[in-house]
């Protein structure tokens, strides 16, 4: 059934404690998405670990250490079916610690649900979350706002919040007249998947049905294509079967192709000449389709993961160097010029080195804090100019975004993530 339908990776952010895991929970719950036994059995357990209240926060939080502490730690992903769309959802921690795996899970929302406590209103992550899914192109947001059992359901207190966030996103570049604001309490289930009794007041939809009303994502049909390597096979009767997500574009059988940097770095020329998924034959294949495909011309050692494919009029960008908007999230000390991580773009994992740090932003609003700082630490932003180790595809956020994103990790952690907005390209021999 979920084959058919649009799927769409929605992500859940907001402040720690503001109730993103119990919003989640609630709603596999009242939507029939988890079965009553499994609750009784979550209840129990909270009850048990002296956590009463954290039942439906446990349905996302199946880690043993998470129950105890009772925050997210990881990023859990669950399939959501709604009548209209097939949902991975995607509960991303609250905690400062936790920022790394919200990158990992934002970089792949195709809509967000902002949690924010009626209580409290924005606090510090509300912030860096929402600065951080606007860099990491999560474009579709919702607001809800939670814990209005907690302010009697008071419509001015909504009124109130909902001004306080309109502000915040404003100043990050969304449009908060195309947000939805809706006023939910998680724990009792007002206005999740029911329509709540206490706010007469409000006559917009539920949080389910909210979903129901999100756009579809668009594929970037109409961008050059753009297909980052995962796996070159080689098969006995076939030869090199390279493997791949498309990202951008459609390719179709007959196609002429390049497959960027290449071997020798100039480029690898070949023919589509077949391609399936899902043992299945494809004639084409289009943005989000995870393909195997043969090439005419490809030899086993002429690519390897992280090369790029696109066509022979639109070759993809091979950066001699490129200038990055980008965010520190966990670095044991400061970030200088010099340093050399290892960069995640797409499939590719290149070492590159910061050459300048040209700007430092407000995390929260992107404005220019100071130019040429001599370092940036956690929860800096900062616009730095970086040059590859070796050649590396990566394109311009403007251009083709969904080829502009990357993670920089260093020792088993993401210390940073950002953006490419511009570069400079090496010239192909």
């Amino acid at each position: 059934m979920a084959k058919n339908k649009v799927h769409i990776n929605l992500v859940f952010i907001g402040h720690v404690d503001h109730g993103k895991s119990t919003t989640v929970g609630r709603l596999m719950f009242d939507s029939g998405n988890v079965d009553e036994q499994a609750m009784r059995k979550l209840k129990e357990k909270a009850q048990e670990l002296g956590k009463a209240g954290f039942e439906f926060a446990f349905v996302m939080d199946n880690l043993k250490e998470e129950q105890e502490r009772g925050v997210t730690i990881d990023l859990a992903h669950k399939k959501f079916e709604t009548s209209k769309y097939y949902f991975t959802i995607i509960d991303a921690p609250g905690h400062k610690d936790f920022i790394k795996n919200m990158i990992t899970g934002a970089s792949q929302a195709d809509a967000g649900v902002l949690v924010v406590a009626a209580n409290d209103g924005v606090m510090a992550q509300t912030k860096e979350h929402v600065f951080l899914s606007k860099t990491l192109g999560v474009n579709q947001l919702m607001v809800a706002v939670n814990k209005m059992d907690m302010v009697k359901f008071d419509q001015k207190r909504f009124e109130e919040v909902k001004t306080e966030v309109s502000n915040l996103l404003k100043s990050v570049g969304y449009k908060p007249d195309q947000v939805l604001f809706l006023p939910v309490a998680s724990f009792p289930g007002d206005n999740i998947a029911k329509k709540s009794a206490n706010m007469p007041w409000y006559t917009g939809p539920t949080l389910l049905e909210a979903m129901d009303q999100l756009k579809e994502p668009e594929k970037p049909t109409q961008l050059p294509l753009r297909l980052p390597i995962q796996d070159v096979y080689n098969i006995t009767g076939i030869g090199v079967v390279p493997v791949g997500r498309v990202e951008t574009g459609v390719m179709k059988i007959g196609d002429k192709i390049v497959a960027v940097p290449g071997r020798e770095g100039k480029g690898v020329h070949g023919e589509v000449k077949s391609m399936e998924m899902h043992h299945e034959q494809l004639q084409q294949a289009e943005p989000g389709d995870n393909i195997g495909f043969n090439i005419r011309g490809f030899g086993k050692k002429d690519i390897t993961r992280g090369d790029v494919i696109g066509k022979e009029d639109n070759i993809p960008t091979v950066a001699q160097e490129f200038t990055a908007q980008m965010v520190v999230l966990n670095h044991p000390t400061v970030v200088t010029v010099g340093y050399t991580p290892v960069f995640h773009i797409h499939t590719a994992q290149v070492a590159c080195q910061l050459v300048a740090i040209e700007k430092k932003l407000n995390p929260a609003t992107g404005e220019v804090l100071q130019e040429n700082p001599d370092f940036i630490k956690n929860g800096d932003a900062a616009i730095v100019k970086i040059r590859p180790i070796q050649p590396l595809v990566i394109e311009r956020q403007k251009d083709i975004p969904q080829m502009s994103r990357f993670a920089i990790r260093d020792s088993g952690m993401t210390v940073a993530a950002g953006m490419c907005i511009d570069l400079v390209k090496k010239e192909l021999k």
